[in-house]
């Protein structure tokens, strides 16, 4: 029902854009397009906001770095839901849970060793919450994973298996410290629900979680297949699955029941079968060929997964289902 709703809107606005570039003048007795009836903001990290080519083409002019790409959920959302929420998205790659409560960032762009992003340096973008107002319906926020350092664990486990063997050798020098790492994604969760609940009182927010990056079988991963894992062992990617990327999602889920406005918006369980490692995936892996670093981000199809999970709770929270 909601996708029949979203071709609906899709074409009316299709509809309202084509009259506008036909008739520079309204025409008398003609009625303005209705504005949408929800204000929406998206804020998030690269999972939010795209960032790689699988997962589309960045389209804003000047670009502030944050790689927005048109494939990404929001912009997916925006398309089908349009006549109803009003999107203003803000999402950024590389954010933290503090760019989105009060510190403002710096974005990178695609500024990668060997490959420079010929716009970098960009000027610092805002905390991602000032974008969110008095009179904001609906905020989705997906972020998390660079408070835990995800790609930092990633970029080690990388460094720490290219000697070869197999074994844990990334586990062994990272787990004990990953219990302090959580317990700072979830205070400052609980700070940013708190912060944006404040600006919007009346605002619903959907915490969006992580999806299934590494298979539950990971004998399926191929060793040193860089379009997957690269070299990291099958004994460190178990480790990562259940002792990292897990309780990653469930710290967010733990922080979105401490209130009463918000909701978690599980995607781990519909991309179970999706991850990095098998054939319809909707996760890239380290690499995207022929040239693309991609560093384990969804890709269309997986936005596009996004996409029908957080419609669907929008459009419950805001009672059209």
């Amino acid at each position: 029902m909601a996708r029949f709703r979203a071709r609906l809107a899709l074409l009316g606005s299709a509809a309202t854009l084509t009259a506008a570039a036909l008739a520079p003048v309204q025409l008398a007795g003609a009625q303005p397009a209705a504005a949408a009836d929800h204000q929406w903001v998206a804020l998030g990290d690269s999972y939010t906001a795209g960032v790689i080519a699988a997962a589309g083409d960045t389209f804003e002019e000047p670009r502030d770095g944050c790689e927005r790409t048109d494939r990404s959920y929001p912009q997916v959302i925006d398309r089908d839901l349009g006549s109803l929420f009003e999107l203003t998205n803000v999402s950024c790659g590389a954010a933290t849970i503090e760019n989105v409560t009060s510190r403002a960032q710096s974005p990178i762009g695609r500024n990668v060793p060997g490959n420079p992003d010929p716009d970098y340096p960009f000027p610092p973008v805002p905390p991602q919450s000032e974008a969110v107002q008095p009179g904001t319906d609906l905020i989705t926020v997906g972020v998390g994973g660079n408070t835990l350092g995800f790609a930092d664990i990633l970029t080690k486990c990388l460094e720490l298996s290219q000697n070869g063997g197999g074994g844990t050798p990334c586990k062994n020098d990272l787990a004990a410290g990953l219990p302090a790492r959580l317990a700072k994604v979830r205070s400052e969760y609980d700070q940013m629900l708190t912060v944006l609940h404040e600006r919007a009182p009346q605002a619903k927010i959907l915490a969006v979680g992580y999806p299934t990056v590494i298979p539950k079988d990971t004998s399926t991963c191929t060793p040193n297949n860089w379009e997957q894992f690269g070299s990291i062992t099958q004994g460190d990617l178990n480790w990562l699955r259940t002792e990292v990327l897990e309780p990653l999602n469930k710290a967010i889920e733990k922080s979105t029941g401490t209130l009463d406005a918000a909701s978690f918006v599980n995607l781990y369980d519909s991309s179970q079968n999706h991850s990095v490692c098998d054939s319809r995936k909707w996760m890239e892996g380290i690499l995207t060929l022929p040239a693309h670093l991609s560093l384990v981000h969804p890709n269309a199809s997986g936005h596009r997964n996004a996409a029908d999970h957080v419609e669907e709770a929008m459009l419950d929270v805001v009672g059209v289902n």
